[in-house]
């Protein structure tokens, strides 16, 4: 009887060095498609006049990160904290590996040139802070990611990369 309950306090002992050895990590989701990084401040003075501003310097990179799989966008969604949301309503085809860059501003799309463009000229991530949702098709997440200026742009550039 003793043998028995000397291994399972080892085990538990062992659980929880793991557990406590592991550091805690942003919620990871189940998809092939995650957010790379953010153009959350576009360049120069910001203005949305669809034909001066500069709204299509605020990007938004989403990547591919499967070895295998072709994804379809078809149906993902794009949201920030304030509800603001972008739906890729058509079919834009990411090979394993593979980004498309979601601009501001209005713009033809492109497969080839990795573009997709908002054909809405409001800013839609907070200079400050926001935080960026991508949702599949099927209403799960994808991916999240918060973002503050000051603690996670260290150079001040506007960019803020997540997954490499």
């Amino acid at each position: 009887m003793r043998t028995h309950s000397v291994f399972a306090a080892a085990v538990t002992a062992g659980a929880l060095a793991v557990l406590a050895a592991t550091p805690a990590q942003a919620a990871e989701y189940s998809s092939a498609l995650k957010v790379r990084g953010v153009q959350y401040d576009a360049p120069g003075r910001d203005s949305n006049s669809c034909s001066t501003g500069n709204t299509d310097e605020e990007y938004l990179t989403i990547k591919n990160y499967s070895s295998s799989a072709t994804v379809n966008l078809k149906g993902y969604v794009v949201k920030d904290a304030a509800g603001n949301r972008f739906t890729f309503t058509a079919g834009h085809y990411l090979q394993p590996g593979d980004y498309i860059k979601l601009r501001g501003g209005n713009g033809t799309d492109s497969d080839s040139r990795n573009v997709v463009y908002r054909d809405n000229c409001n800013f839609m991530w907070n200079n400050d802070r926001d935080t960026i949702y991508l949702y599949k098709p099927s209403g799960n997440r994808a991916d999240v990611h918060s973002y503050t200026k000051t603690a996670n742009d260290r150079d001040g550039n506007g960019y803020i990369r997540y997954h490499s």
